[in-house]
């Protein structure tokens, strides 16, 4: 269901490679969160790095909701770069996997297996 790697690059250096291979990749990044300094600012010693990045190709994204309005609340994708007892990891959860859990439609399959490839494919990049 996830698709995970470890980076030999900071989380800092990895960040900045997610955006540029989100962009090089035809899609955009439309919010980071930065989830550890969130945490952090809320008073929870929380030692760990994580920014999830909201991610989306615009007419992938119509496909879906053409398809059923309903599946908003499963977009944008999200992919994270976060620590890990010191390493550098980048994922995401497959968007197959998760829309074949909420619709059978075979142009949302279609769909969803086609944003999968393009996330790995950033992943490995910023990797």
């Amino acid at each position: 269901m996830y698709y995970i790697v470890e980076s030999e690059k900071s989380f800092e250096q990895a960040s900045q490679d997610l955006d540029a291979a989100v962009k090089r990749n035809g899609f955009g990044v439309l919010h980071v969160h930065d989830l550890g300094e969130t945490l952090r600012s809320k008073g929870i010693d929380f030692v760990e790095q994580c920014r999830i990045f909201e991610v989306c190709n615009p007419s992938q994204a119509a496909k879906v909701l053409s398809v059923d309005m309903r599946l908003n609340m499963a977009l944008p994708c999200r992919i994270s770069v976060f620590t890990e007892n010191g390493a550098t990891m980048i994922g995401a959860i497959k968007p197959a996997q998760m829309l074949s859990a909420l619709s059978q439609d075979g142009v949302l399959t279609e769909v969803a297996a086609e944003v999968e490839g393009r996330a790995i494919k950033m992943i490995d990049e910023a990797k």
